[in-house]
This record gives structure tokens, C-alpha cells and sequence, in this order.
């Protein structure tokens, strides 16, 4: 019916154009970085009010056994195990070192892991000195006690009292840039604590007493950082490995605070004096630690969004109702200001990566088809078929959400290997759009027969090959999409992607490719006749074009 009438076929093509990009702008999810994966290891790190000892930490230890006693005292095969809110616990750890306290759970069964996060969140209503817990699944992709996913948003200025105010109001107010219903699942951490009333001791060089002795104030200091905690000298190389040299004093010289002010300092001229005759010691109260940024006082919250909103989504919330009120207020004055960093950078550089890369494909593609085909107009028919396959990608990836929605399970994002789906759509989207306008090409050349009956017989011998080689693709990435096992989680996004957009661009491909292959075919016999016009009406479709 189509491929009878020049308008009929305009029609055909300019609908499914504008309906592609329509459906792509509305599918289009906001991107994500890396996936997290269902790594079976839920961490919680715990912010203690400032000034606890290690005796302290122990107590919370014991504390938060106790609370989850009714997960890991059981059989986790019983039926008691079965009924609880949460899955039972396989393993788990509690680790203090200083001010640094975390703890990490492993479930019984690796496919529930993820609600463990659940568990470790309700704790944080179990005490009453202000004590909070930061729980998040272990990524795939990073090391260390990060959550993979996070939004750093970075403070830095001069004056570390005002550093602390800005990241207080922002610590209130980024909860409320979310929906109510997911806020309860911000994570939110200062890095470092923005707590400045951690004991310390301040050592304060006596002006008349040193000059006397010969002490400068940053020999003092190195002096006592020496004597105390140990200090950095030097590094050497021993078989090509790089090793640190330090000075660091006894560990029976302090012992307690009120023994440093009886440290023996060494002067210039060979003398030993006490620590409290050159300087005055007293106990104050400071921040845990400085950071710093091009040499600037730096503080950083780490945000990590709820599993339902993607990283780009949050980022973009973040910028327009946090750090957009905060410039236009004249907050960052004097020298402050706040960039989005961490993962964020990741994120916008792996996008524009990704972005040339797709067009190379797309470039490639289409000059590598008009090398086989020896014409530049072919294979536009053809590279149509890509677009076909984004807008089922896009539906695929949405189906496979809704599907995870009514299973409980977090939604899946449009990760970096998700997006890769759509960079193998390039190459195999076309095969089909291959194989009618080369077996169309073939009638043409081989039996003289003109455009429309080349393209129709072509779509009517070639339809069966094609939806053999999709059904079987379909039905082999079923099981990837549906019911992924360990580890296979983080491809469950391509899979779906790779069949959305292989399923819907077989469909639409036996309607749109012979229709605009039979269009450019006119369109060139008739720029061929007007160029022509002395001579005898050629559509050209004999020929390479």
C-alpha cells in the first residue's frame, strides 16, 4: 500500500522520523555512572560525636550486636528466618581505628544483599548522642569506603568557621531538593567531620624563651609532630620500591596529654629543656582534620541519592536549588566557592567520551556500507534502521523497569554499560536493512526488474531468514533480562537495550527500509531526468550510485 505514490511513502517516512524522536525524547532517562552491582556486602560507617575513646567505640560495637542479634543468632534456613523483615545475616564485622568506625554485612543468601542497606539505615534511631550511620552496598567499581554514586559537592575558602556554616546549611538542605517519599534514603556525609570541638592541643611557642634558646616556631612544631605521632624525613629506593623514611619518638615519652608538656626539646646549642619552658601547652578543641584544594581549606559533602533517582538527575536538583540560591545570595563571596566533583567528573567526561564515539560508529558504519555498496545513497536507507533501534532500546529499557517494579527490586539506570547497548544497536540494527536492499540490488542488476518489484520480492524472500536470526537472539538475551544470575546483574541494562532495540527495528524495518529505498530511488530517476533531459529517461537503479 505504501509503495504506491510518492506522497504515500513521504508520508511513511516523515511518521516514523517524527514519531522515533518524539518517543526518544520522552524515553530518554536521566544517565548514571557505573553500575553498583549486587556485591554481597552492605557497609555502614558510623559518625560518633567527637571525643569518644576506643572503650567507647567497643560499647557501640556491642550495642549494635545486640541489635541485630535477631538476624544472625538463627538458623538461616529456619522458618523464623523466612519471617523476618530483613534477610538473615551470613557474616559481618565491626572495625574502630581511631576516629574511623564502620562495620559490613554479608547476607545468607548473595541475591538479597541489597536490603541489608535497609537494616543498616533503621539503626540509626538506636542512639541517643546524635551518632549517625552511612549505609550503602559495596560498588563493583570502587575501593576503599566508597559508595561508587555519590554527588561531592566541595567547600573551599579562607576561613574554615564560615567552610563549616555553608556545609551545615547545605547538609539541611539537600534532603529537600528529593521527593518526599525517597528523602528518608539520602545519604549524606561531611568529609572531614564539621564538628570543631574535637579535643586537641594547641602548642604555643614562647616568643622571649625561644628566641633565647634558638628555636624557630616550624622546628617546634616538626619537633613535637616527631616526638608524638612521628614525622616524614625523606624517601629511598630499595629494589625499585619507594619506601618512606620517619622520625618518630617513643611511645613511653607520651603516654598521656599532660605528659607532652615534659617532652625534652634539643636546642641549637646542644641543650635539652622541657616542652612547657620554650612553649605554652594547653587542651582546646579543633576540627578532626583540614583538607585542602589548590592550597585552599576544603570541605566536602558526599551525597549519595536514593536508587531511584539517577546520578544525573540529583546533580542537576543539586545545582539549581542548592548552589544556584547559594551564589545568587552573595553567599560565596570573599573567596569561597563550590564545585560538584567525585564521581560527577567521571560522569560528564565518560559522557562526552561516549557521545564522539557513538557518531564515530555511526560514521563508520555508514562509510563502510557505501564502500561495499559503491554508492553514497544506499546505505542512507539502511542507517534509518539505527534510529528504529534507539526508540526500542529506550522502550526496552522502560518494560524492563516496570518489571523490576513489580518485583521490588531498584530500577535500572542508564549506566555506562547500558549505554554500550546502544553503540552494539549500530551494528546490529542495520543487518536486517542489509539484507532487503542487497537482495533488492541483486533482482535489479541480475533480472532487469524495476525498483518496487525488486523491493517488495526482496522484503518476501528475506523476512524469514530475518525473523529466524531475531527470534533466536531474543530468546537467548531473555534469560539475561529476566532472571540474571551472580554478577550478571550489571549487564541486565544492555540486555535489555540490545533486545528492545533489535525486536522493535526488526518490526518497523520491513515497513520504513523498503519505503524510503523505493523514495530515494525516485527522488535520483527523477534528478537524473531533469539533468538529462536529451536523453531517454534512466532511473539509474542499474547502476551504482
Amino acid at each position: 500500500y505504501f509503495q504506491q505514490g510518492f506522497i504515500r511513502q513521504l508520508a511513511l517516512v516523515a511518521v516514523f522520523v517524527i514519531t522515533s524522536l518524539i518517543t526518544i525524547v520522552f524515553f530518554l532517562p536521566k544517565v548514571e555512572y557505573l553500575p553498583t552491582g549486587n556485591r554481597n556486602l552492605a557497609i555502614g560507617i558510623i559518625l560518633p560525636p567527637p571525643g569518644y575513646n576506643l572503650e567507647e567505640m567497643m560499647r557501640m560495637g556491642a550495642y549494635v550486636e545486640e541489635k541485630l542479634a535477631p538476624y544472625w543468632d538463627l538458623d538461616p534456613e529456619s522458618d523464623d528466618a523466612h519471617g523476618l523483615e530483613f534477610p538473615a545475616i551470613g557474616d559481618w564485622f565491626y572495625v574502630t581505628r581511631g576516629r574511623q568506625v564502620f562495620m559490613g554485612l554479608r547476607a545468607y543468601n548473595p541475591t538479597e544483599s541489597w536490603r541489608l542497606v535497609q537494616l543498616l539505615w533503621t539503626l540509626n534511631g538506636i542512639f541517643d548522642d546524635g551518632t549517625r550511620i552511612i549505609s550503602f552496598q559495596s560498588s563493583l567499581f570502587e575501593q576503599g569506603l566508597g559508595a561508587g554514586r555519590t554527588v561531592d559537592i566541595e567547600i573551599s575558602g579562607p576561613e574554615l568557621v564560615h567552610l563549616v556554616k555553608l556545609g551545615r546549611q547545605i547538609m539541611t538542605e539537600v534532603p529537600d531538593v528529593f521527593p518526599p517519599e525517597v528523602r528518608t534514603s539520602v545519604q549524606i556525609r561531611p568529609v572531614p567531620s564539621l564538628d570543631l570541638s574535637n579535643p586537641e592541643l594547641h602548642v604555643e611557642p614562647k616568643g622571649e624563651q625561644a628566641v633565647t634558646l634558638g628555636i624557630r616556631a616550624a622546628d617546634l612544631g616538626y619537633t613535637v609532630d616527631a616526638l608524638v605521632d612521628g614525622a616524614y624525613v625523606m624517601d629511598f629506593f630499595q629494589g625499585g620500591d619507594k619506601i618512606d623514611l620517619s622520625i618518630v619518638g617513643n611511645h613511653s615519652f607520651v603516654q598521656h596529654t599532660q605528659d607532652v608538656e615534659s617532652l625534652q626539646i634539643a636546642t641549637p646549642t646542644g641543650q635539652l629543656v622541657t616542652l612547657g619552658t620554650i612553649a605554652d601547652v594547653t587542651l582546646s578543641s579543633g576540627p578532626e582534620q583540614i583538607n585542602r584544594r589548590e592550597r585552599e581549606r576544603t570541605i566536602t559533602i558526599q551525597v549519595t541519592p536514593p536508587e531511584q533517582i539517577p546520578l544525573q538527575e540529583a546533580i542537576e536538583r543539586i545545582d539549581a536549588e542548592i548552589l544556584g540560591p547559594l551564589e545568587a545570595g552573595g553567599e560565596l563571596s570573599g573567596g569561597y566557592r563550590i564545585n560538584l566533583s567525585g564521581t560527577v567528573d567521571k560522569l560528564r567526561a565518560t559522557w562526552s567520551a561516549l557521545f564522539w564515539n557513538v557518531l564515530l560508529a555511526l560514521a563508520i558504519t555508514y562509510l563502510l556500507m557505501a564502500a561495499l555498496f559503491e554508492s553514497w545513497l544506499y546505505p542512507l536507507a539502511i542507517i534509518f534502521s539505527v534510529l528504529l533501534g534507539a526508540v526500542g532500546g529506550l522502550i526496552g529499557l522502560r518494560l524492563l523497569n516496570l518489571y523490576l517494579a513489580l518485583q521490588g527490586v531498584p530500577p535500572q539506570s542508564l549506566d555506562v554499560l547500558t549505554m554500550l547497548g546502544f553503540v552494539i544497536l549500530i551494528g546490529t540494527s542495520v543487518n536486517n536493512a542489509i539484507l532487503i536492499v542487497h537482495q533488492a540490488l541483486n533482482y535489479s542488476r541480475n533480472h532487469g526488474w524495476d525498483s518496487r518489484k525488486a523491493v517488495l520480492e526482496s522484503v518476501r524472500v528475506r523476512i524469514r531468514p530475518i525473523f529466524m536470526t531475531m527470534t533466536t537472539t531474543v530468546l537467548g538475551l531473555c534469560p539475561l533480562v529476566l532472571f540474571p544470575g551472580a554478577g550478571s546483574e550489571l549487564y541486565r541494562g544492555l540486555g535489555s537495550v540490545v533486545l528492545g532495540g533489535l525486536f522493535l527495528s526488526t518490526l518497523f524495518t520491513l515497513m520504513l527500509v523498503p519505503t524510503l529505498f523505493t523514495l530515494l530511488l525516485d527522488v535520483k530517476a527523477k534528478m537524473h531526468s531533469l539533468l538529462r533531459r536529451h536523453q531517454p529517461a534512466d532511473p539509474g537503479f542499474n547502476r551504482p550510485g
